[in-house]
């Protein structure tokens, strides 16, 4: 079973949302407490052990902000 880790870098992303609409495991989400230096809210993953690696997140970013990791267990 595979598993994933997200970062988000902060200084690319301007919180368009669009990673959170596809996120098949429901876990990124604006964060409303959070304003980056360019003044928006961005990404955060708020389940990591649920994230599966599937990168679909990644592929959707316009600014190439977010980097998926995968670790395959045997």
């Amino acid at each position: 079973m595979a598993k994933g880790r997200v970062e988000i870098d902060l200084v690319f992303c301007k919180g368009c949302g669009l990673c959170t609409d596809v996120c098949p495991a429901s876990i990124l989400k604006l964060d409303a407490d959070t304003i980056t230096q360019k003044g928006y809210h961005p990404a955060i993953c708020v389940d990591e052990a649920a994230c599966t690696g599937c990168a679909t997140c990644a592929l959707m970013c316009p600014d190439v902000a977010i980097a998926v990791f995968r670790e395959v267990r045997a």
